[in-house]
């Protein structure tokens, strides 16, 4: 099919404003990956070709304009994963994650490449870059590097092994926790089991309760249903019910607090992730991974990592042990907890905000409207930036956010443009809706 044929027929293909969400389909995954790999795989073929110049023109200009549309398509396919899971949509992210890795895999132990990028670093006209150009380059010949650029041959399939376990490693553990995240729920069926939650949570659990045809109150280990919980529900026994669900997701206690499953358990998907990124490590000749992790990182080293978090913790610990103190003398004799658990924190905290400073995050809540909290950040936004944002419309027939987000469009003095969807609350199917901007032309 042609790209004008594509674009129009699958949404995926479709760069022009944001993503499209709303007609997303699972069958559009992997008919806009083949256009999209096969573009990226062609670019990447010309600009390793020996008659290739290695110039910003002719190699890495190329290069990032035909893998930056595969890295938008796969990201807005991962981000519908994450929220909006279905089956369907699982399979196709599952089927081409490897096509997906393998294909970034064999760009960043791409030898001839790898050449032409350090060629043009190694330039006169490498000085006359801008400044975001040199950085661009930088950061391309540091990643070459952390991908196997400069292993030998023979060591580069095994590399590329471990990339592509790593992938379906993280995958896995991400659907064990969403799979025991959304197999759970506390239904509450006696009114006076609910004292001390606020009415906002309480409407939303009924809600959830009559979706799905139930009476009583729903209340899942999404965060905007189990946080109100544990900050204010009287109900010490939901408390920890609730806790040691929530603590224990894809675990092996999952079965047993959770209502998980066996296969959910994350155990040893851990244990071997651990091994394989110190694996990769070590080929890539660090002592652990952690190194790795802080190659593009400002700080220098572990040890420098964890004497900031040490001392760090020496000069908060004193302050901490007060307030814990503190909150336990509270709690045993305001609220008759002799023994502060881990599920009585939140709640004892806020009981004791409310005694002491008459300070409560509920009734705070009724002066923060959406409305009102949005036009506060866009103000900082456009005085901090000197950007301009308005109200969006999508045009007719289009669905680019979820159905209940609303659209804003911010412009520059540049005159490039962002589209910005907010959701004022998660729905069951798509719980954590997170906020999405990508930069467009006007």
């Amino acid at each position: 099919m042609s790209t004008s044929q594509s674009t129009s027929d699958n949404p995926l293909l479709d760069f022009s404003d944001l993503p499209r969400f709303g007609e997303i389909r699972p069958e559009h995954v992997t008919p806009a990956l083949d256009v999209l790999l096969a573009n990226a795989s062609a670019a990447v073929d010309r600009a390793s070709q020996p008659s290739t110049p290695a110039s910003w023109d002719d190699v890495v200009e190329p290069v990032e304009r035909a893998t930056e549309p595969l890295s938008r398509a796969w990201g807005v396919i991962g981000h519908l994963n994450a929220v909006a899971d279905t089956p369907e949509l699982r399979a196709a992210h599952a089927d081409n994650l490897p096509r997906v890795t393998e294909f970034w895999s064999s760009v960043g132990q791409n030898l001839a490449l790898y050449e032409k990028y350090k060629t043009l670093a190694a330039s006169d006209d490498f000085e006359s870059l801008t400044g975001e150009r040199k950085k661009i380059l930088n950061n391309s010949l540091r990643d070459f590097r952390l991908s196997g650029a400069e292993l030998p041959e023979d060591k580069k399939p095994r590399f590329a092994e471990l990339q592509e376990r790593q992938a379906a490693l993280s995958k896995a553990f991400s659907d064990h926790v969403l799979d025991a995240t959304n197999a759970y729920a506390y239904v509450v069926e006696n009114k006076d089991d609910l004292a001390g939650l606020p009415e906002d949570v309480i409407a939303a659990a009924r809600e959830a309760a009559e979706r799905e045809l139930k009476s009583g109150w729903k209340f899942t280990l999404h965060f905007p249903s189990y946080f109100p919980v544990m900050q204010y529900s009287e109900n010490r026994a939901m408390r920890e019910t609730m806790y040691r669900a929530y603590v224990t997701r894809a675990s092996e206690l999952g079965p047993q607090y959770g209502n998980g499953k066996a296969e959910w358990d994350n155990t040893e998907n851990v244990a071997e992730s651990l091994k394989l990124r110190q694996e990769e490590a070590h080929m890539l000749g660090y002592r652990n991974f952690a190194e790795v992790s802080l190659a593009p990182k400002m700080a220098e080293s572990p040890e420098q990592v964890m004497a900031f978090l040490e001392d760090l913790a020496t000069r908060a610990r004193p302050h901490a042990e007060h307030d814990w103190k503190e909150l336990r003398e509270f709690a045993a004799s305001e609220l008759g907890l002799a023994e502060l658990q881990p599920w009585d924190v939140a709640f004892a905290a806020e009981r004791l905000r409310e005694k002491r400073y008459s300070f409560s995050e509920n009734e705070v809540k009724q002066y923060f409207p959406e409305d009102i909290v949005l036009k506060g950040l866009f103000k900082v936004t456009e005085t901090l930036f000197d950007v301009k944002i308005r109200p969006d419309k999508r045009p007719p027939g289009t669905t680019t956010c979820a159905s209940s987000a609303s659209r804003t469009r911010t412009a520059d003095s540049s005159r490039s443009s962002i589209w910005i969807c907010t959701r004022a609350k998660a729905s069951a199917a798509a719980p954590g809706w997170t906020t999405r901007a990508r930069a467009a032309s006007p």
